[in-house]
């Protein structure tokens, strides 16, 4: 199934019971996000929330929409990703074959390429241009844009569909890159370095030109999800939305400037980006549970916002996963696998933990057939397009079943040999990864935990059935005469030859962790652990999803593990200058108690019990 817009995604999603209507009057600042947390982090990711009544606006707000593995399949017009995943391979593999069949095979698909194109609106007045506002009418304030967080700079668009194109080219871009709201008429251009939207605005910026921009906000949710998916630059987006409907997007040219936008968009913002004006932009709670840090962007200034006579203003939350985006780039692990396999045929699946945030770990499982195979498909895939964003890489045998964490986990634990299995390197990073000593690049980690082939020597694993744990008292003296900063610890009772012990530090007597680690690897009663994880003081260390998003987010390979005779500390905690790391640490995202408060005494009243 496909859909024409948003409003017809909806009225499905509300018909197969995954759409919560909220009738009860909600805040745009801090309330909506709450009530879509509680639902998102609910088992199966929830449902779909709309808030038909947004205090001190008129127009209903959607969240939640895609966060489910269902709503994901219902947003993309499939039963299962999977075929859609076979959709693609079949269009990848177009030339294979031989003979009449292939021949035959090829005009088909063919022919069906050229329904995807992107098609113009031909009725007289496109939907997303019923309601016009131009120049002095234009009021961004009439829009209910979430303020999300506490320490928000301020509300933010986050699931617009911003349309570009290249100077040089006139290939189009329609990326997904947040606004932050400054006034009635302008906004932020949140364009990370690395993407394709700040990539065209350089084109602008060294011939001095404004460069238009327009933003599309409630597309149909196969467009949606195409503005976020990793395509190589030049292919469009649009056309590939196109491909996941089956249906072309139809498409309707600006007001104000020379863009087409899709026609049956809820909202749309039309305008301009000076090549060289820039405003401070966020604080803002991202994807990856910390706030992103305030930095200079370029500022986008609207010369038109045009809407549906009805339209609903969705918007997207983020924070500590799960979360609405966690879905999405589930989506995007499965259909982007035939590409990667492209590339590198050894590939036989791959898994990106939500723990990880999508750019911070990846477990791939590989036929392997030579030695330091691993080291290879590592490197490879640090020099292939997003994925060069991702800081570890851990690569297994094909007949480990990577979709069992705890299965991965203990494969790992009893297969690395700390000593010869690690790889160190450097590379690029991802904007919002805040553990490196500097932004954009640092150190990369890959972990060969495939089991020794022909001409590889045997890997030297501890046996630590043969050592026995002291008891946890014992564990807590032993801790406190090492430093008074080490308090709490939990042993996971996994049953693996690396045997970890985590432990929490407050820093307490001006010990940092870099400092404690050789005494941890020394003692003559911890040799029963072979790694060593340092917490800081608010992380609870029974949370096995915790304490790995604190490990994936906040550890520089180089800096942050140290490797001592096959054992390891790894030190997980907030790092300063005293660590070498000179940048600002960014904060948790954590709610308003208030606002949790009131949120939970109004469950009833918001129809959310379910969620508690």
């Amino acid at each position: 199934m496909w859909y024409q817009d948003l409003q017809s995604f909806v009225t499905a999603l509300e018909r197969a019971g995954e759409l919560l209507r909220i009738k009860a009057p909600v805040s745009r600042e801090l309330e909506i996000t709450e009530i879509t947390d509680l639902a998102s982090k609910a088992p199966g990711g929830g449902k779909a929330l709309l808030f038909e009544k947004v205090e001190g606006f008129q127009f209903p707000v959607l969240t939640n929409a895609f966060g489910s593995e269902r709503r994901m399949c219902m947003a993309l017009g499939v039963r299962d990703i999977e075929d859609l995943v076979s959709r693609l391979r079949n269009f990848m593999e177009l030339g294979a074959g031989k003979g009449s069949k292939s021949i035959f095979r090829m005009l088909k698909l063919g022919m069906e390429t050229l329904s995807f194109f992107p098609r113009r609106y031909r009725g007289k007045n496109p939907p997303c241009q019923e309601i016009v506002h131009i120049g002095k009418e234009v009021d961004l304030s009439k829009i209910p844009v979430l303020k999300c967080w506490p320490k928000d700079g301020g509300p933010f668009i986050t699931l617009p569909v911003v349309i570009t194109k290249s100077l040089k080219t006139q290939q189009r871009n329609a990326g997904m890159y947040r606004l932050q709201v400054y006034d009635r008429n302008t906004t932020g251009m949140h364009w990370h370095i690395h993407k394709d939207g700040s990539h065209y605005f350089q084109e602008y910026r060294e011939a001095g030109k404004k460069m238009p921009v327009a933003v599309s906000i409630g597309t149909d949710p196969a467009t949606i999800y195409a503005a976020t998916a990793p395509l190589p630059r030049g292919v469009d987006e649009i056309l590939f939305s196109g491909f996941i409907r089956r249906k072309p997007v139809l498409m309707t040219k600006c007001l104000t400037v020379d863009l087409e936008v899709p026609a049956y968009s809820e909202f749309v913002l039309e305008g301009y980006v000076p090549p060289n004006e820039f405003r401070k932009e966020g604080p803002f709670g991202d994807h990856t549970g910390y706030y992103s840090l305030e930095d200079m962007y370029p500022v986008f200034h609207v010369t038109a916002i045009t809407h549906r006579r009805n339209p609903i203003y969705p918007a997207t939350i983020v924070g500590r996963p799960p979360m609405e985006d966690c879905y999405m780039a589930k989506a995007t692990e499965r259909i982007f696998l035939p590409l990667l396999q492209i590339i590198l045929p050894e590939i036989v699946d791959y898994w990106l933990p939500w723990e990880g945030v999508f750019h911070n770990i990846t477990v791939v499982a590989i036929k392997k057939e030579y030695p330091r195979h691993a080291y290879k498909v590592m490197n490879a895939l640090w020099g292939q397009g997003q994925m060069a964003f991702c800081k570890a890489i851990v690569v297994v045998n094909h007949n480990v079943d990577i979709k069992n964490p705890v299965n991965v986990l203990r494969h790992i634990l009893n297969h690395t040999d700390f000593d010869r299995d690690l790889l160190f390197s450097e590379g690029i990073l991802d904007v919002l990864d805040h553990s490196a000593p500097n932004p954009f690049y640092g150190s990369k980690l890959g972990i060969d935990a495939t089991l020794p082939g022909v001409f590889e020597p045997a890997k030297d694993l501890p046996i630590t059935k043969e050592v026995l744990v002291p008891r946890d008292e014992k564990i807590r003296l032993i801790l406190r005469s090492i430093s008074p900063s080490l308090n709490n610890h939990f042993v996971p009772d996994l049953g693996t030859r690396h045997r970890p012990i985590l432990i929490e530090y407050s820093e307490n007597d001006g010990f940092r962790p870099w400092q404690i680690a050789p005494i941890l690897l020394e003692h003559p009663e911890l040799k029963s652990f072979s790694i060593f994880v340092l917490c800081d003081r608010n992380v609870n260390l029974r949370d096995g999803s915790m304490v790995l998003w604190k490990i994936f987010n906040n550890v520089d390979p180089k800096r942050d593990i140290i490797i001592q005779r096959g054992r390891i500390v790894v030190n997980a905690t907030k790092k300063d200058q005293r660590d070498g790391h000179t940048r600002p640490w960014p904060e948790d995202i954590v709610m308003d108690e208030e606002v949790r408060q009131r949120v939970r005494n109004r469950a009833k009243e918001l129809g959310i019990e379910e969620f508690l």
